[in-house]
């Protein structure tokens, strides 16, 4: 072959796909788009080319390449990863299909045939699943310390708001007074487990499949081991089929995220209510307000019911994850492209999520007034009034009925239990004396109820001193990630 003929054919081998020696034409136009994932797999350029200079190296360890072939890949990959960092390097969906080919078709333009023994031993199969393993673990990392955020937010403001009494509620229907701390604790406990689920995915993630290749090994000398601790990855797949069909850690990611949204969404959804002029228990700050273009007194929750909004679409994130996955056979198969765009979407919408959650209940002015108005209507002294029967000598169930038609009488007249006179309580049974007014004072009920986890002051005290613990607890576990 001529040297002339030599340069065609090396234009030509160039100008394919990198797996195109089997194919006399590649798909074109519309159908290459439709197939291809570098519109979005793009993001993973940084795990790309980790694995890839890692993988490298190990192959110059194990004798396989050279030394020089080593550092012309690593300089070429670095000055890769420099470009794409400032925008100069040029994506192009017509010419690659996704983040492997494109850096290492410019990789080998650039610095030759040691470009192509970069790919020995390793399929796209291992690759891409080892960029997904690397970007799981590194999004599982930043949202779980977003979640310890999150848990100190809540718990300064349960702290500041020690003393505040507000309504409590069971089918949105006022039940019982409440320390406003113990309800903003409840979801400290949610955020709390949320932790748990997502340092679980982040364990999940924590993995390296790359040495599986295509699905059975390879009969190269790689040292898998050794590629893992360059990249910070704590074990090895067992099994090569398992290791490039294996999505189940990116599921546990996005399962994690699911939870964390829907606990933002029924955060939400209260701040929201309690921001209205009917409930008036807060004011969202106007940083995190917005107004109407036509009616000049609006303040909308907006943010709040963004992100109750946005809650269907990280649980369906999961939904379309787990049906993708339900019917595949060993080992890989074009469906599992599909895995990416989920992860990415619930991780991008839960962080903006817990950011601006944060940021509303940290700002919020709470009405302290409007709340200790609240929490003396709605006849919500009624269980201790009963309680106090009780401590008379009357079964529960018959001092449920009294104190039902003291309610219902109440509540024809258009007053209060408070507005009732002893005598007026006696009327319904004689056990009622002068002491029934510790049961009626919304201050007493709350303070009452000492058992553990309930809403009185000293419990709420421990369970402050508990939240605290948990939260220095989860900050020292993530202190190394």
């Amino acid at each position: 072959m001529t040297s002339m003929d030599q340069t065609k054919a090396n234009h030509d081998d160039a100008a394919k796909p990198l797996w195109g020696g089997r194919f006399s034409e590649a798909p074109e136009g519309r159908l290459e788009r439709f197939g291809a994932s570098l519109p979005f797999d793009r993001r993973l350029w940084r795990e790309d080319i980790a694995g890839s200079k890692a993988h490298a190296a190990m192959l110059g360890r194990q004798g396989v390449i050279s030394d020089e072939d080593v550092s012309a890949i690593e300089d070429g990959l670095d000055v890769i990863a420099g470009e794409i960092e400032h925008g100069e390097f040029a994506f192009d969906v017509d010419v690659d299909e996704d983040i492997h080919m494109a850096i290492e078709r410019v990789l080998t333009e650039r610095i030759g045939p040691a470009g192509g023994r970069l790919h020995t031993g390793r399929s796209r199969n291992d690759q891409s699943s080892l960029d997904a393993h690397l970007a799981a673990k590194e999004y599982s990392t930043r949202l779980c310390h977003a979640l310890i955020d999150m848990e100190s937010c809540l718990l300064a403001r349960a702290e500041s708001e020690f003393g505040v009494i507000m309504p409590g509620y069971t089918h949105m229907q006022p039940a019982q007074p409440v320390l406003m701390s113990h309800h903003l604790l409840a979801y400290f406990w949610m955020f709390s487990r949320d932790l748990v689920r997502m340092r679980a995915a982040l364990t999940a993630a924590d993995t390296s499949p790359l040495g599986s290749a295509a699905l059975a090994g390879t009969t190269y000398p790689l040292d898998r081991r050794s590629v893992a601790d360059a990249l910070g990855l704590t074990r090895v797949s067992p099994n090569s089929m398992d290791a490039v069909s294996d999505r189940d850690y990116i599921c546990d990611l996005v399962y994690a995220c699911s939870l964390v949204q829907v606990h933002l969404s029924r955060l939400c959804e209260e701040l929201v209510l309690w921001s209205s002029a009917e409930f008036g228990f807060v004011e969202m700050d106007d940083a995190h307000s917005t107004g109407s273009s036509i009616m000049p007194q609006k303040k909308n929750p907006d943010f709040a019911e963004l992100v109750r909004g946005k809650t269907g679409r990280v649980v369906g994130d999961l939904m379309g994850l787990l049906t993708t996955l339900k019917g595949l056979p060993l080992t890989y198969d074009k469906d599992l492209q599909e895995d990416k765009e989920p992860m990415f979407d619930a991780v991008d919408t839960v962080s903006d999520s817990l950011f601006a959650v944060s940021g509303m209940v940290s700002t919020m002015q709470v009405k302290e007034g409007r709340l200790a108005e609240a929490s003396h209507e709605g006849y919500m002294c009624a269980t201790d009034l009963a309680d106090y029967l009780v401590g008379k000598g009357m079964p529960f169930r018959q001092a449920h009925a009294v104190v039902g038609r003291v309610v219902g009488d109440c509540v024809r007249e258009g007053i209060t239990l408070q507005d009732l006179t002893v005598d007026e309580l006696r009327s319904y049974s004689d056990l009622f004396s002068e002491d029934v007014s510790s049961a009626l004072d919304v201050e007493t009920v709350v303070s009452r109820r000492t058992t553990y986890g309930g809403t009185g002051h000293e419990a709420v005290h421990e369970q402050i001193s508990e939240a605290h613990a948990r939260l220095s607890a989860d900050e020292v576990s993530l202190g190394g990630e």
